[in-house]
């Protein structure tokens, strides 16, 4: 849920009027060591973000193209919506919809660079977005100096909970 106070105020506290959460607070100060996994298994009840509804499931044969943004430094070592630290180098994404964690296909349309990345968390929730990238994955997509990109989004099935699996999803670019 942290990804929706990407364009608002940093202070844990302070209650975004738009989407109705705070941020999280920051655990790990960047330049430390990210532990990796460690959050539980969600699929997640219908819920509501600025007026929008969204149903997590989880669906094999899901498929979508759409925008892909990245997020960074703002959400770097906090919590993501299943308990995990965000880290801003792993490959990972945040989604509205599929299982937390997962897995998912992400195909750039406009180069046909293609990554599986490891979903953690819930967002993005900025009109017209369909998935947010961390910013490994935006720069392994070859988007990052753009800030968004035209991309297909393919699940793949579920993510282990425990342990860091970057060096297994670089292996799949």
């Amino acid at each position: 849920c942290c990804l929706v106070l990407a364009h608002c105020s940093q202070a844990p506290s302070s209650l975004d009027p738009k989407y109705g959460v705070s941020a999280s607070p920051r655990l790990i100060q960047p330049g430390d060591p990210v532990p990796k996994g460690g959050g539980t298994y969600r699929v997640g009840k219908p819920y509501t973000i600025a007026g929008r509804n969204y149903v997590p499931e989880e669906n094999a044969n899901y498929s979508a193209e759409g925008t892909a943004s990245w997020y960074g430094a703002d959400f770097h070592g906090r919590r993501t919506a299943n308990g995990e630290i965000y880290d801003m180098e792993a490959i990972s994404a945040a989604h509205p919809t599929l299982p937390i964690p997962s897995y998912a296909r992400v195909t750039n349309l406009a180069n046909q660079r293609s990554i599986i990345v490891r979903v953690n968390d819930r967002g993005p929730y900025h009109q017209g977005r369909l998935i947010d990238l961390s910013v490994r994955t935006a720069k392994l997509l070859g988007f990052h100096a753009n800030g968004i990109a035209r991309v297909r989004v393919d699940y793949v099935g579920r993510a282990a909970i425990g342990g860091s699996d970057d060096t297994k999803l670089a292996a799949t670019l």
